[in-house]
């Protein structure tokens, strides 16, 4: 379905240039992201509760095209063994490029706004990726301390990290849905096709969805009951997992990262600006829906963590059974009657 290997070269040959910057400034900016995720990563554990016994491991700083290159391996890795379920199609190599073509162009463009990322399904064991340009840019544009923003943005991805790494079910869980999500389609007389097909008039009314950022138009694109709710459940443990981060990241407080509120704040701003080329780009690729998730999941994590605290949030990574619903994420006290009684 998708030639990856294409999407890669595509996508790093699209990519702009990063930004302009003294030789200290990027040298310094590297240095400080490597050795800021062992800080970050401690920083999140005494928080969390998450983690111990294991290695404290610096994250990998890349520039855009090595991001590119990355995340075409992790997305390949998700989803090869569920695309290969896919009946066969003389036509295959073809549609395979073509594919690879149009995602190299979505991934040139977010590789240009991704702060970092850990990729569960990278490398052997998982990658912590920290996109150097990026961060150096959005500090520059918000005119936030340096050091600050770094560790803030690692304290981010150090999450993540550590929910994979410590809940040792989530990564096949994860892995296993997505395989059930787009496997579903294979099982239907001309799935793939039919959703394409239905996708221009989706999206359209995902742009003219204000409450939930389209996603409800994106859901009525999966006919099947079982992959809406395997769709669902997707999208309310995406929801949960950067919503945690984003609360760890302000959590940890003004003692660890100093400048936490003004960077929040300008943060927040910069997240909902842009141009219209941007905005219209964002809506097509679920970005603005994404950054409601941040919202929703943050929310749900202080919601709980207020009622029966950091131990009995992590009550949540005991199982996928735990894992709140996508209704329970819009109501956090139903979890709480639910998990805790």
């Amino acid at each position: 379905m998708v030639d990856w290997s294409l999407a890669a070269a595509t996508g790093a040959f699209l990519v702009r240039g990063g930004p302009s910057v003294p030789r200290t400034e990027a040298r310094l900016a590297v240095s400080e992201l490597r050795e800021l995720t062992v800080d970050a990563e401690a920083h999140v554990r005494e928080l969390t509760g998450l983690g111990e016994g294991l290695p404290l491991l610096p994250g990998e700083v890349v520039d855009r095209p090595g991001w590119v290159r990355s995340a075409a391996v992790g997305l390949e890795a998700l989803t090869g063994k569920a695309l290969n379920t896919l009946p066969a199609n003389p036509l295959a190599p073809v549609l395979a490029g073509g594919a690879g073509v149009q995602t190299g162009v979505v991934l040139a463009f977010l590789a240009s706004r991704v702060l970092g990322q850990y990729d569960p399904f990278g490398g052997d064991g998982g990658r912590l990726l920290l996109v150097a340009p990026n961060v150096v840019t959005a500090q520059h544009a918000m005119q936030v301390p340096g050091r600050d923003f770094r560790l803030w943005v690692c304290l981010h991805e150090c999450t993540h990290r550590l929910q994979f790494t410590a809940v040792d079910w989530l990564r096949d869980y994860f892995a296993d849905e997505v395989e059930r999500l787009v496997g579903g389609l294979a099982e239907e007389q001309d799935g793939v096709a039919d959703l394409f097909g239905r996708l221009p008039e989706a999206i359209r009314e995902a742009k003219r969805a204000k409450a939930d950022g389209g996603v409800a138009a994106l859901t009525r694109l999966l006919r099947s009951p079982q992959q809406r709710e395997v769709f669902d459940r997707l999208l309310a443990l995406s929801t949960l997992l950067e919503g945690h981060a984003d609360y760890v990241m302000d959590a940890v407080g003004p003692e660890v990262v100093p400048a936490v509120e003004m960077i929040r704040e300008r943060f927040t701003a910069r997240r909902s600006g842009g141009g219209l080329l941007d905005r219209l780009l964002r809506t097509l690729l679920g970005i603005d829906a994404k950054i409601r998730q941040y919202a929703q999941g943050s929310a749900f994590t202080k919601h709980v963590v207020g009622r029966v605290g950091m131990s009995g949030f992590n009550a949540v990574w005991t199982s996928p059974n735990t894992l709140p619903t996508r209704a329970e994420i819009a109501d956090p006290e139903s979890w709480v009657r639910r998990v805790h009684g």
